[in-house]
C-alpha cells in the first residue's frame, strides 16, 4: 500500500472549492463543506491522510513539506481551480521528485485528456465515479490495469483504460465519517443555514432530475438513485453521535435525498428516535404527509433548488417542476415549521430582465428562510456547457467562472443581456430580499433569542457587506 495523502489544496482565500461544493467560488458569507468526495476514497487507504487546506487556514508552506512524507498525492480539483491546483502539485514535486500525483473530481472525470495535457505534472487522473479506481492505484497495482484510470505510461503517452461499471451496492463503501474525526476539526466547517456545528454526509448518489446545469449527476453519480441501506445510514448517526457530542445537526448531502420518500421517512423515523436534528436537499415538490412525517422526526430545514421563479427557465433547464406545485410545497413548510434555504441561479437559458424580476417576486413571496443566489455556470460535462458553447453564449476567454479573487463571474450572456446585466442582478436580489422589513424584523428576532445566533449573523453581516463591496470593485473596474 502506497504512503497516500488525500490533499483540497489551498487556493484563493475563503473558497469553497472543495470536494463538497456544488459551485466551487468564494461565498458572500464564508462557508465550507466537508471534503466528501476525499473522505470516501480516503477511507478506503488504510493509514492514509486527508487534508483540506482552505477551511484550517493552511498554506501552500504548510502543505509542501508534507510531500516527503508520501508515495502517492490524490488531489481533488474542479474547472475554478484547475490552475491553482496544478501549481500546488509542481510544488509538492519539486519537494519529492518521486511522488506519485493523482487527480480526482468532476473536471477530470470529464475532460480526462485536457486534464493531462495540460498538467504534464499529474501521473493520473480518475474518471467517473472514482472511489475504487483511486483504491486499486493505491495499492500500487499496474495502471494499465485499473478500470476508470487515464494515465501518462512510460514513454508519455496518454492512455484510457476502459470504464469502471458504477458501483451498485453502496453499503460496500466506508464511513466517511470515521475520516472526518481522524484527520479534519469539524467546528472549521461552517454553513450559513445549518446549526454549528454540523456534520455532513451522503446516504446515496444520483439523482433522477435531468436538470441541464447540475454538475454531480453528469460528471459522477449519475442518474439513478443508488442509495446506503437504511441500517447503514442510521449506524454511521451512531458513530457521529458518540464521536461528536457537540453537533447539532446533520446534513444528508444526497443530490436529492427526497427521490425515495418511503426510504426518506423510515431514515427519518430512525433519526426520530435517536432524537436528531437533521436537514437535507430537496425538491420542491414533496407532499405535506411526507412533510409532516420528516418534521415530526427531527427535519429541520430543507435546501431547496427552486432555481428561477419563471415556468419556461424552468422547462428550458428540463427542471420537471410547476411554479404552482413549489408555491404548495412551500407554503406546506411554512405551515409546519420546516426552516427553507432556497437556492437561486441567474443567467440560464431564456433569462430576460423581466424573468429577473420574476425570481425576485417570486422569491419575495414565497420568502424561504435564507436563500443563496449563483450565476449561472455551465461546467464542462453538462448539457448546459455543450448548449452554450454550441450557441455561442459562452465566455470562452473566462471559462474559470471566478475571477481573481474567486468570487463567481457571470460566464453565459445573450443577446438581450449582458454579462455585466447578469451579474449585477445578483447584488440586486439579495438586496431586494433581505433589505424588507419583514425579514430583517425576522433576524433581529432569531438573534434576540439566541446569543449564539447573535455572534454568528453579526459576523455573517460583516461578510456579507464586504462581499457587496467586493462585488462593487468589481463593477467599476
Amino acid at each position: 500500500m502506497m504512503r497516500t495523502l488525500f490533499l483540497q489544496a489551498p487556493s484563493f482565500d475563503g473558497f469553497d472549492g472543495g470536494a463538497g461544493a456544488r459551485y466551487q467560488a468564494r461565498r458572500e458569507i464564508k462557508s465550507y463543506w466537508f471534503p466528501t468526495w476525499l473522505a470516501q476514497p480516503a477511507a478506503l487507504v488504510p493509514g492514509s491522510k486527508l487534508v483540506d487546506a482552505p477551511p484550517h487556514n493552511q498554506t501552500l508552506a504548510d502543505v509542501a513539506g508534507m510531500a516527503r512524507d508520501y508515495d502517492l498525492c490524490v488531489m481533488h480539483t474542479s474547472t475554478p481551480s484547475f490552475a491553482s491546483d496544478i501549481k500546488v502539485a509542481e510544488r509538492l514535486k519539486a519537494e519529492n521528485p518521486n511522488l506519485k500525483v493523482g487527480l480526482i473530481g468532476a473536471k477530470v472525470a470529464v475532460q480526462a485528456m485536457e486534464s493531462l495535457r495540460d498538467a504534464p505534472v499529474v501521473d493520473w487522473v480518475a474518471r467517473n465515479e472514482f472511489d475504487f479506481t483511486v483504491k486499486e492505484a493505491a495499492e500500487g497495482r499496474d495502471l494499465s490495469s485499473i478500470k476508470g484510470l487515464s494515465f501518462r505510461n512510460g514513454e508519455g503517452v496518454i492512455v484510457h483504460n476502459d470504464d469502471r461499471p458504477m458501483l451498485e451496492n453502496m453499503d460496500d463503501l466506508p464511513f466517511v465519517s470515521e475520516v472526518y474525526k481522524r484527520d479534519l476539526d469539524h467546528k472549521k466547517y461552517f454553513i450559513g443555514y445549518l446549526k454549528h456545528p454540523y456534520i455532513s454526509f451522503y446516504t446515496g448518489r444520483g439523482c433522477k432530475s435531468r436538470c441541464t446545469f447540475c454538475l454531480w449527476p453528469q460528471t459522477v453519480g449519475g442518474h439513478r438513485y443508488r442509495t446506503r441501506s437504511v441500517g447503514h445510514v442510521l449506524e454511521e448517526i451512531a458513530f457521529i453521535k458518540q464521536a461528536y457530542p457537540d453537533v447539532k445537526e446533520i446534513f444528508f448531502d444526497d443530490d436529492t435525498f427526497t427521490d425515495n420518500l418511503p426510504r426518506a421517512e423510515e431514515i427519518a423515523r430512525g433519526l426520530g428516535r435517536m432524537g436528531v436534528t437533521w436537514s437535507c436537499n430537496a425538491k420542491a415538490n414533496v407532499p405535506r404527509d411526507s412533510l409532516k412525517i420528516m418534521r415530526d422526526n427531527g427535519l429541520r430545514l430543507l435546501l431547496v433548488g427552486y432555481e428561477s421563479g419563471n415556468q419556461q427557465i424552468l422547462h428550458n433547464i428540463k427542471k420537471g417542476m410547476r411554479i404552482e406545485v413549489a408555491k404548495q410545497f412551500t407554503k406546506d413548510c411554512h405551515e409546519l415549521g420546516i426552516a427553507i434555504h432556497g437556492t437561486f441561479i441567474l443567467g440560464l437559458p431564456g433569462e430576460t430582465k423581466e424573468t429577473i424580476e420574476e425570481t425576485i417576486r417570486f422569491a419575495i413571496e414565497t420568502n424561504p428562510h435564507t436563500l443563496q443566489v449563483s450565476l449561472a455556470a455551465p461546467y464542462p460535462g453538462t448539457f448546459l456547457y455543450e448548449q452554450a458553447a454550441r450557441e455561442g453564449w459562452l465566455d470562452t476567454a473566462n471559462t474559470d467562472y471566478v475571477d481573481a479573487h474567486g468570487v463567481q463571474i457571470a460566464p453565459l450572456a445573450y443577446e438581450h443581456l449582458s454579462h455585466t446585466e447578469i451579474f449585477n442582478s445578483v447584488e440586486t436580489f439579495y438586496k431586494r430580499f433581505y433589505f424588507r422589513a419583514p425579514k430583517i424584523a425576522s433576524i433581529c428576532g432569531e438573534m434576540i433569542r439566541d446569543r449564539q445566533m447573535l455572534v454568528r449573523r453579526l459576523r455573517e453581516g460583516v461578510e456579507f457587506f464586504g462581499f457587496l463591496r467586493e462585488r462593487a470593485k468589481a463593477r467599476a473596474a
